[in-house]
């Protein structure tokens, strides 16, 4: 079982790395400027988080599709308040990608000397040794973003929609 899920894991990291290139090779908004990419992740601070609704829209159980474990891709809306914090976090083990629908983040990556601002309509891989950051909403308003991940059982949440204060 474990094999099978580093085989899916890696798989999907494969597509994240592709996409990452394509996005910094096409110089997309909402990325680290070139010249402050790191090669080797810096410390961050943690950040608790602040004023996220977190919200499941829809999962697929992949078990069993092309030797994927108990595995599944889920897709969640975040609505984070005027200067909330999504907290700091990890992609090491589940990759994700986050469209920011509607506002302005600002994302501190291990990844990147300088922060990162994100606008409605940039997108975002996230996958990767070593790959952590937490996002911030600098403005008064709401913002919005869809993420889409793998995750396992254990870390799926079917749970109504929570409010972090």
């Amino acid at each position: 079982m474990l094999k099978d899920r580093r085989a899916a894991l890696t798989a999907t990291g494969c597509v994240a790395v592709a996409i990452l290139g394509f996005g910094t090779a096409q110089g997309a908004a909402g990325t680290c400027p070139p010249d402050k990419v790191l090669k080797t992740p810096r410390s961050i601070e943690s950040r608790d988080s602040v004023g996220v609704k977190r919200e499941t829209l829809s999962t697929v159980n992949l078990k069993g599709w092309r030797s994927v474990g108990d595995l599944f891709l889920r897709t969640r809306r975040l609505t984070i308040a005027g200067h909330g914090v999504v907290p700091t976090h990890t992609h090491d083990d589940r990759p994700s990608i986050v469209f920011v629908v509607k506002g302005e983040l600002i994302e501190h990556s291990t990844y990147c000397a300088v922060p990162i601002r994100h606008k409605a309509g940039d997108w975002t891989p996230e996958f990767g040794a070593g790959h952590g950051h937490w996002w911030e909403n600098p403005k008064s308003t709401e913002a919005i973003v869809t993420s889409s991940d793998i995750v396992d059982q254990e870390t799926i949440d079917l749970d109504k929609p929570k409010m972090d204060m």
